[in-house]
């Protein structure tokens, strides 16, 4: 949905369908004033999912505020992804780590779209975790999430363990282009924004780690920024380890999923 469709479902509560159908949906004072009020505060920059405190991804509604990155289209490519790539696994039982949860988004979707999964989550943010929890219980998955606050594999508990699938979408933007970014997407975390001098922080040190985490044959799975493939893809190389099994394109043709196998 648009911003508008947002907002009028949420103050009307209603579907898309019956907002455009239903001829006896109106507002009164009350609903008007909540209009008036959202977008005075949308015209000061603040993204309307913050403003009404949820977003739609993959179908499912998420708690979000300013503690947690606002769940994107393109990230839907990520989860379809992993549900892809893991049918035609031999194993009836996955093992992912969901590494930067946020809102959670990823974990809870995989959780709620697949019951043959033993699924991680973890933030380095332990605001952002509160808020990930929160949304599994609210999409009836918490039981079927272990939540771990850790910076990629720094816990115990996350290092412990072997993974069939690490998926992550990580920061990825270069520092020094955050300040250049829309109002609404400044604000927020500048920890899920930041990705270094290059953007290329967090693929450096995932690759770089995570072949002792993962299964052999296991698979490192992530979202990446616009233009961000070939720069990545020497990275991979370099490793010498991993290899790439699948690019995926979004809904514009540009590349937003690297799906890369372990061989060590």
């Amino acid at each position: 949905m648009n911003e508008a469709e947002l907002l009028f479902t949420e103050v009307l509560n209603c579907d898309r369908v019956s907002l455009y159908l239903d001829k006896d949906l109106s507002f009164g004072k009350d609903k008007s004033l909540f209009v008036s009020s959202v977008l005075k505060r949308r015209v000061c920059g603040e993204p309307i999912q913050y403003i009404l405190g949820k977003a739609e991804f993959m179908g499912l509604t998420f708690k979000v505020d300013e503690r947690v990155l606002i769940p994107r289209p393109e990230t839907e490519i990520l989860v379809e992804t992993v549900l892809s790539l893991i049918a035609d696994r031999e194993s009836c039982k996955s093992k992912i780590l969901d590494i930067g949860t946020g809102s959670g988004c990823i974990a809870v979707s995989l959780a709620k779209l697949s019951s043959e999964l033993e699924i991680t989550a973890t933030d380095v943010s332990a605001e952002a975790l509160e808020v990930a929890r929160s949304n599994a219980r609210l999409n009836c998955v918490a039981g079927k999430i272990r939540f771990i606050q850790s910076d990629m594999f720094t816990e115990c508990e996350v290092r412990c363990a072997k993974y069939d699938v690490i998926v992550s979408n990580p920061p990825y933007i270069p520092s020094n282009e955050i300040d250049k970014l829309q109002p609404e997407v400044r604000r927020e975390p500048r920890l899920a924004l930041d990705g270094g001098n290059d953007g290329f922080d967090f693929y450096r040190r995932i690759i770089k780690e995570a072949p002792v985490y993962l299964n052999h044959g296991g698979l490192l799975i992530v979202e990446i920024g616009f233009g961000q493939r070939a720069s990545l893809e020497k990275i991979i190389e370099k490793s010498g380890i991993f290899a790439i099994i699948d690019v995926v394109a979004d809904h514009n043709n540009i590349d937003r999923v690297i799906a890369i196998k372990n061989g060590g």
